[in-house]
């Protein structure tokens, strides 16, 4: 069935539209990476920071060692998809209290690199939505831990498609924000016909461009990865992986298991006692 892009195009005419790795190669292995101990309620995680990724590797030596993230709370955890932390809010909060939204006073631009990607495991950044950060710069302070699930090889086929869609749709979205007042003018007018071609044109045009880039597809090695351990590979490409956890993921499983109430914020409080970057 053909898109009603009119619909779409009419929605953001009146503001309503909105959004809201693998394991590395034999170099990469033999590179020494910082690690970073967390002391948490339920038992210890250590991460080790990539190299590939230096902007988020030195944010977080930075923020561990001034004690930033000491106290804070492990405060949105999704079973089978993964464990949120680094809210400075989070310290003295009360329980009753909304969590996600404290930060350092800055981001990170994004540093995505095609090897690291969701599997279950790794580290990342949190960010804010695509609608008020098109650009996917990083929180400067929270991250997370992917769980996530496994998935079958036919659903990560479909999961590209979709995700080369919704590329499209996002292309013809900023486009059509450039004809607004045309788009206006034929609507006033109750110019149906106007406003079709207007649709027309604009859904060759992001087509077009589409083609110009490189479609989205999952590597051999993501496959392997999705479907033996797990992971988020929805989230692949739009948000920054930038570590992963090499001892302590039975922690993590506890966390992520904790009963959980209103906002995803665990009932029982889930805290990081003590960060130590590790000599």
């Amino acid at each position: 069935m053909k898109t009603n892009h009119l619909l779409i195009i009419a929605m953001l005419l009146v503001g309503t539209f909105t959004s809201c790795g693998a394991g590395s190669n034999k170099q990469n292995n033999m590179e020494k990476r910082t690690q970073v101990k967390l002391e948490t309620t339920q038992g210890d995680i250590v991460v080790a920071l990539y190299n590939e990724t230096p902007k988020h590797r030195d944010n977080f030596i930075k923020l561990t060692k001034e004690g930033v993230y000491d106290s804070t709370l492990f405060h949105r955890v999704i079973k089978q998809f993964m464990i949120q932390a680094g809210d400075p809010d989070s310290k003295t909060a009360a329980d009753t209290a909304t969590l996600g939204s404290g930060d350092v006073g800055y981001t990170i631009p994004a540093e995505f690199v095609p090897k690291f990607f969701h599997r279950r495991g790794v580290l990342a950044a949190a960010r804010m939505g695509d609608d008020v950060n098109p650009e996917r710069a990083s929180s400067g302070c929270q991250f997370y831990i992917v769980t996530g699930r496994k998935f079958r090889e036919a659903q990560l086929l479909d999961m590209a498609a979709q995700k080369n869609n919704q590329r499209v749709e996002a292309i013809f979205n900023e486009l059509a924000r450039k004809h607004m007042k045309e788009y206006y003018k034929m609507r006033k007018a109750n110019d149906q016909a106007g406003m079709e071609a207007l649709q027309d044109s604009l859904e060759a045009q992001a087509y077009a461009l589409y083609k110009q880039e490189a479609p989205f597809k999952f590597t051999p090695e993501q496959i392997a990865a999705y479907t033996t351990i797990g992971g988020t590979p929805h989230l692949d490409g739009a948000y920054t992986v930038f570590g992963e956890v090499v001892s302590g993921m039975e922690t993590v499983e506890k966390i992520e298991l904790t009963k959980t109430g209103r906002a995803d914020r665990p009932i029982e409080n889930m805290r990081i006692l003590k960060a130590t970057v590790i000599e």
